[in-house]
């Protein structure tokens, strides 16, 4: 984890440039999260979850779902280059979504060594999905000068 000090506008520079260099992932499906009972590991969702998480009370399994019934999310995900500091990118990206397009997001994160460490798994609601990903993409191009997706 990195601790940098820096004005506004350099980590701006620093996170777009993260932005830009990441691998940027949209998933097809919507997903959603599923309940169970905290005394019972729901063992048949592990092949599907993109993640588990656990509080006092349940397990909150994220799972390809295209039941109305549930929330529904758009996922999208980044893994980051090695050795580069992606400090304070989800609140960043976060914030910059919320006063652009008026949505709140949900991040996993999850680690894996071989692709550059800690990784990124984003979620926002189903019914902004193409206008966050139109920005995330304008975002990237603005860097890159070159189209993404």
């Amino acid at each position: 984890m990195y601790v940098s000090q820096e004005s506004q506008e350099q980590t701006y520079k620093r996170l777009m440039r993260v932005l830009a260099d990441s691998q940027f992932v949209v998933y097809n499906t919507p997903y959603a999260f599923v309940e169970s009972e905290v005394s019972k590991f729901p063992t048949e969702l592990l092949t599907t979850a993109l993640a588990f998480v656990r509080d006092e009370d349940v397990w909150s399994a994220f799972i390809p779902s295209e039941n109305p019934a549930h929330e529904q999310f758009i996922v999208f995900g980044f893994h980051f280059v090695q050795g580069m500091d992606n400090s304070g990118f989800v609140g960043w990206l976060a914030t910059h979504l919320k006063s652009k397009i008026g949505t709140g997001v949900m991040v996993i994160c999850g680690q894996n060594s071989s692709r550059g460490g800690i990784f990124d798994y984003w979620g926002a609601p189903l019914s902004v999905a193409n206008e966050v990903v139109k920005e995330i993409n304008h975002l990237r191009e603005q860097v890159t000068g070159a189209s993404t997706s």
